[in-house]
This record gives C-alpha cells, sequence and structure tokens, in this order.
C-alpha cells in the first residue's frame, strides 16, 4: 500500500483546521451534550495523534475488572495511556484538572489490563492527558500533557 493511500487523512480530513460549529446547547439533553463533547474531543486527539506521527492502537479501552482508558497508542517506541478531557470554556480551569487521584486509578487500572493482555511485556509506556477546547466558531484546540502523571503518584504500580 502506497504511503500517499495509508496516511491520506493527514492531508485530506481537516476537522482539526475548521471552526467549531456546536448545536444550540439547549437542543440536547445534558447527557446527550456532554456525550457529544466527549466523543468530539476523542475523535479529535485520535486525529491529532495520527497527524503528529502517533498510531492510535484502541479507543475506549474498558477491561472486565475495571479501568478505563480513553486511547491507547504508539508515540514512536513509548505506549501511551491517554486520558481526554474535552471542555467548552476553560472558565472553571484547565481541563485536565478533572484528572484527580481516582480518575488516575482508573487509567491506570487499564493500563495494568492492557499489558497483562500482552504477557506484561518490557515496554516503555507513560500516561498523556488531552485537553480539548473546543470553542463555537474557533478552530478546537487541542493540549498534551505528556507524562502527566505516573502510577506511583496515584498509590498504585503497574
Amino acid at each position: 500500500m502506497s504511503l500517499i493511500r495509508k496516511c491520506w487523512f493527514r492531508w485530506v480530513d481537516r476537522e482539526l483546521d475548521r471552526e467549531v460549529q456546536l448545536p444550540e446547547r439547549e437542543s440536547l439533553e445534558s447527557a446527550d451534550w456532554n456525550q457529544l463533547i466527549g466523543e468530539t474531543g476523542e475523535r479529535l486527539s485520535g486525529k491529532y495523534i495520527w497527524r503528529t506521527g502517533g498510531k492510535v492502537l484502541y479507543r475506549n479501552f474498558r477491561p472486565k475488572g475495571g479501568g478505563e482508558v480513553d486511547i491507547v497508542f504508539r508515540d514512536g517506541d513509548v505506549l501511551v495511556f491517554a486520558e481526554v478531557k474535552t471542555r467548552t470554556t476553560e472558565a472553571f480551569g484547565a481541563p485536565s484538572r478533572a484528572v484527580d487521584a481516582e480518575k488516575q486509578r482508573l487509567i491506570i487500572r487499564g493500563a495494568n489490563a492492557w499489558l497483562r493482555e500482552l504477557n506484561l511485556p518490557e515496554v516503555t509506556f507513560r500516561f498523556d492527558i488531552f485537553e480539548v477546547i473546543l470553542s463555537d466558531g474557533e478552530v478546537p484546540e487541542i493540549r498534551v500533557i505528556e507524562g502527566a502523571f505516573e502510577a506511583g503518584q496515584a498509590g498504585l504500580g503497574v
């Protein structure tokens, strides 16, 4: 497969470059609004990963024993477990503030399950947070906090 066919969306798909057009918030139930915003942020984060040379391996990993990881991807030789936090405003602070110790435990539990599925390989990994800001009429803003936390910070080991 040619490089052009394999990576066409890096040049053709311009959702990351277009202004956000959000529906009227009042037109949706609160849960539907939150789902729309969250799914949009995760989709845009996945496109950002591809655009910057990463490879998405899995989205919304939810193992049976509990835990959750929004996006698992490769960044070169590093395996990354990413949490995506999407907001339409930063009036209440940076989105990453929502990734508290309890949320970190869930992500780490998901990462542990992922690594067990791979028979605990010796692989370098990290935990990132993607902050996505969707302001109506503006291009989406995506900020990545690489190595946002470590397993030991949440009181768990990987």
